[in-house]
C-alpha cells in the first residue's frame, strides 16, 4: 500500500506527490477513440454539409482505456481489465494499451464481438461529427468469468479500483456485484463512474461519480437547484452505503456530497475547447488521490483542477503532473489577496454561516511552532485568515536584516498550508485596522501573550467574538533559528 508523504505541503500537493507509487485497477468498457482531422473549405454540392478534407487520423484507447491512460499520465500505474473484439480495432487497442508506459493491459478477447469504435471528425480544433459503431449486448457468462478471474488476480497488488461503466455490456449487474464483493474482501475501495439507472447494483462502492443527468435518472426527477442535487446525491448514497457521491456538473463544476457535508467546487476551466474524456480524467485523478489515502474533499479538488485543464485541450487529452502542480501553485497564489477582496470573501463565508478565525505574525522562517499555531487556529472555526506583516513592518519590529524572506515568499509558503484559507499582507506595525475591517469571530495568538497584550482583543469581544491563546511548542522560534545559523 502507499505511504503518504509528509511535510508542510498542502494535502492536494501531497496527494499529487504520492501518485508515483500507486496502482489503480481499472475495469470496464473500453473503446477505440478515432480522431479524423482535416480542414473545411467548401460546402458539398450534393447536400448542405461541409466537406472535410482529411489530413490525418489518430487512434487512442477510450472509455476505461482513457481512464487508464489518465492514471498513467499522472505518474501512477494502471492495471486495465476490459473486453475487446477479435477485429482490427481490438488489435489496435491491445497494441496501444500494451505500448503505453504505466498501463498493464489484461484484456479479454471476445470472438465475434465488435470492438466499440467512436470516430470524431475534427476541423479547426472543433468536433464536427461523431460516428459510433458498437454493440451494447451483455457479455456472456464465460467472458464475465474471465474478467472476474483477472480482477481477482490483480486486486491484492492495487490500492483502489475504478469501475468505468459506459453501458456497453461489460459491467452487468451480476459481474459488478461480484467485483464489488471481491474488492470488499480485499479491503480495496471502489470508485464507480455509473451508467445504470438502478444504482443499487453499485452497493458497496466507496464513491459514485455521476454527472447531473445520470444522477437525475437515478432518482427519477429533474434536478434544478443545488439543494435538489445534494438531496438526490444523499438518496443515492443511502442506496450504495458508500462514503460519498461526486457529482460532475460541467460548466458548474462539481459537488461532493457525504453523509455529513456537501461541498460545491466551481469549475476551474478558463477556456473550453473539447469536453471529450473530461469525466475519465476526473475519475482517474479522484481515484488516484483516494488510493493514496487523500481525504475525499482533497481528491475531489484535484479532480476538479484536472478536469479544468483537460477541457482546454482538443480530443481525449491527458493531464500531466507538472500541469496539476502548476495549477495548484496558482491556487495557492490565489489565497494571497488584498483587503477589499478579503472583505468580499468573508462576506461570502458569512452567508454560509461559517466562523471566521484571524491570526497574524511575521512568519519569516516557517517552523513547527508556526504550523502548530495555525492548525490550532484553523480548529477554532471554519475559515482561517492570516494577517502577514509586510517587509517594512517586519524590519521595524525585528531590526536590521529582517525579514530573511520577502513578503511574497512568506505569503506563498503560508498559502500552501491546508489550514490557511487567506493571507492578507498589512503594512502597519499591528493588524488592528485589518481586524476591524474583517471582523473575525475568533482571534488567535500564542499563549506567550497575555490576554490584555493581544492587539484587537477588545474589538473582537465587542462584537461578540472570542480570543483564543494557542499552546506554544517550546524550542522553536525564528530568532533562535537565525542565531544558530550565524554562529
Amino acid at each position: 500500500m502507499v505511504t503518504k508523504p509528509s511535510g508542510a505541503a498542502s494535502p492536494a500537493a501531497r496527494a499529487l506527490a504520492a501518485f508515483a507509487s500507486e496502482r489503480v485497477l481499472v475495469v470496464g468498457d473500453i473503446m477505440l477513440d478515432r480522431f479524423v482531422h482535416g480542414d473545411v473549405r467548401r460546402i458539398s454540392p450534393e447536400a448542405p454539409v461541409p466537406v472535410l478534407r482529411i489530413a490525418q487520423q489518430a487512434d487512442a484507447p477510450g472509455g476505461a482505456g482513457n481512464v487508464a491512460r489518465n492514471v498513467a499520465s499522472l505518474g501512477a500505474t494502471a492495471a486495465l481489465v476490459a473486453v475487446v473484439g477479435d477485429d482490427a480495432e481490438g488489435a489496435a487497442l491491445i497494441d496501444r494499451a500494451g505500448s503505453t508506459r504505466g498501463i498493464e493491459p489484461h484484456l479479454v478477447v471476445a470472438p465475434g464481438r465488435p470492438t466499440s469504435l467512436k470516430t470524431r471528425y475534427m476541423a479547426g480544433g472543433q468536433q464536427m461529427l461523431r460516428a459510433d459503431r458498437e454493440t451494447t449486448a451483455p457479455i456472456d457468462a464465460d467472458l464475465a468469468a474471465a474478467v472476474l478471474d483477472r480482477v481477482d488476480g490483480l486486486l491484492g497488488a492495487c490500492d483502489v479500483v475504478v469501475l468505468s461503466d459506459y453501458a456497453k455490456g461489460v459491467l452487468g449487474t451480476d459481474l459488478t456485484r461480484r467485483i464489488l464483493a471481491a474488492a470488499a474482501r480485499s479491503g480495496r475501495p471502489v470508485v464507480v463512474d455509473p451508467k445504470a439507472k438502478d444504482v443499487s447494483r453499485y452497493r458497496g462502492a466507496a464513491v459514485l461519480t455521476p454527472n447531473r443527468s445520470e444522477l437525475a435518472e437515478a432518482v427519477g426527477r429533474a434536478l434544478e437547484s443545488d439543494a435538489a442535487i445534494v438531496d438526490a446525491a444523499r438518496a443515492v448514497l443511502g442506496q450504495i452505503g458508500g462514503r460519498g457521491v461526486l457529482v460532475t456538473r460541467g460548466a458548474e463544476g462539481m459537488t461532493l456530497v457525504t453523509a455529513e457535508d456537501a461541498t460545491h467546487l466551481p469549475a476551474r476551466a478558463r477556456e473550453v475547447f473539447d469536453v471529450a474524456g473530461a469525466g475519465d480524467t476526473a475519475i482517474a485523478t479522484f481515484a488516484a488521490a483516494m488510493g493514496g489515502g487523500a481525504e475525499l474533499l482533497t481528491a475531489a479538488q484535484l479532480a476538479n483542477v484536472a478536469a479544468g485543464i483537460v477541457v482546454g485541450k482538443v480530443g481525449t487529452a491527458l493531464v500531466h503532473p507538472d500541469e496539476l502542480r502548476h495549477a495548484l501553485d496558482a491556487a495557492d497564489a490565489a489565497k494571497v489577496i488584498g483587503l477589499e477582496a478579503a472583505r468580499d470573501r468573508v462576506a461570502l463565508w458569512r452567508r454560509r454561516d461559517e466562523r471566521i478565525v484571524f491570526t497574524n505574525g511575521c512568519f519569516d522562517l516557517l517552523h513547527p511552532g508556526h504550523v502548530s499555531l495555525l492548525d490550532q487556529a484553523r480548529a477554532a472555526g471554519d475559515r482561517l485568515i492570516v494577517g502577514l506583516n509586510a517587509d517594512a513592518s517586519v524590519a521595524r519590529l525585528k531590526g536590521a536584516g529582517r525579514p530573511v524572506q520577502g513578503e511574497q515568499a512568506r505569503a506563498r509558503v503560508l498559502a500552501s498550508l491546508a489550514a490557511v484559507d487567506l493571507v492578507v499582507i498589512f503594512a502597519e506595525d499591528t493588524p488592528l485596522a485589518l481586524i476591524d475591517a474583517l471582523r473575525p469571530d475568533v482571534l488567535v495568538k500564542g499563549a506567550d501573550y497575555q490576554h490584555d497584550q493581544v492587539v484587537g482583543a477588545d474589538l473582537v469581544e465587542s462584537w461578540g467574538g472570542r480570543v483564543v491563546l494557542a499552546d506554544i511548542m517550546p524550542g522553536h522560534s525564528t530568532t533562535a533559528t537565525i542565531a544558530r545559523l550565524v554562529r
